[in-house]
């Protein structure tokens, strides 16, 4: 039993000192509702609708197993899956005050020591690592004949350094809907270039990791079902479109953002402003996330279970 245990310990030293962690947002199982009210770190929270932070988004604790790839073993989870969901409440008022009618969104943007701000100066120099670990919530599901942006990095001006996307591009008019890979995942660069993508499979946990060079502008993504180690699907891709410098630098944002349907009925200005207008049913959607984290390449890139591989060059 202590050789196990100390084997176990071995194994989460190695995921720290292998390859230095710039921003943890794996939730301690001592993470509660009210933190998550309060914005207390790991998450910036205010990015939903009008209730509270919890009633969007639900820690999961012991109920269900977070992504493998970091615990030494199952009897051994080092944190708790969240369960981020949108209904017809979900709509963001930012600061200058415009609602956003057109999204459904609830968005946990990563933040360190209390400010966001400070953090994108640090993980977004050099080059680092974005990971995510992404489930299908199979009783809110997402309704795929709308696209949803559910892993992104945001700059100033609203674009977007990479993002992972789900759902049916929307377009105008709608067109026939859900597209043939709608349920297909997908990585997209700062040019909404296509660079990889799978199939969403129920029950699966989807690992992804995004390398990002911040002086060269370019791209490499990681990916893995489950348990199994991460490993390059792409080779290095360019990204830039992106700004350069403190210009490009932007929060780490995951959860849902679902955009409407074109509105027939709505001017063309109006249906060219998703922000604002067009379709929404107002379901209830969600999706489970786990495994967020910020490394440096310093030591590799981690592909799990303490163990490190080559960055994508």
């Amino acid at each position: 039993m202590l050789r196990s245990t100390v084997l176990a310990f071995a194994a989460l030293v190695s995921l720290t000192l292998a390859t230095p962690l710039i921003y943890d947002g794996r939730a301690p199982f001592n993470y509660t509702i009210e933190d998550l009210d309060n914005s207390v770190d790991p998450y910036l929270s205010v990015v939903k609708g009008s209730m509270n932070a919890s009633h969007y988004t639900q820690l999961l604790g012991h109920a269900l197993n977070a992504t493998p790839l970091w615990s030494p073993d199952l009897w051994s989870p080092v944190e708790q899956p969240i369960t981020v969901s949108i209904d017809n409440t979900s709509i963001f008022v930012p600061g200058s005050g415009t609602p956003q009618n057109g999204f459904r969104r609830t968005d946990l943007i990563a933040q360190k020591d209390g400010n966001h701000t400070a953090l994108n100066a640090i993980a977004d120099v050099g080059t680092t690592v974005f990971h995510v670990s992404i489930l299908e919530e199979l009783e809110k599901p997402l309704n795929m004949s709308h696209e949803y942006q559910i892993v992104w990095i945001e700059p100033n001006d609203g674009s977007h350094v990479f993002e992972i996307q789900l759902g049916s591009p929307f377009t105008i008019p709608t067109g026939i809907v859900p597209v043939s890979d709608a349920r297909f995942l997908k990585v997209r660069n700062h040019a909404l270039d296509l660079l990889f993508e799978t199939p969403f499979t129920p029950y699966d946990w989807h690992n992804f990791a995004v390398q990002i060079d911040w002086t060269n502008l370019t791209l490499g993504v990681f990916y893995s079902t489950n348990g199994e180690p991460l490993k390059a699907v792409t080779g290095l891709v360019e990204n830039s479109s992106a700004s350069p410098g403190a210009a490009g630098q932007g929060d780490y944002h995951f959860g849902v953002l679902k955009l409407p349907l074109a509105d027939p009925n709505e001017t063309a200005s109006q249906q060219g402003d998703v922000v604002h207008f067009g379709i929404q049913e107002g379901d209830t959607e969600a999706l489970t996330y786990s495994g967020v984290f910020i490394e440096s390449i310093t030591g590799g890139v981690s592909a799990g279970y303490g163990k490190t591989i080559a960055p994508i060059s």
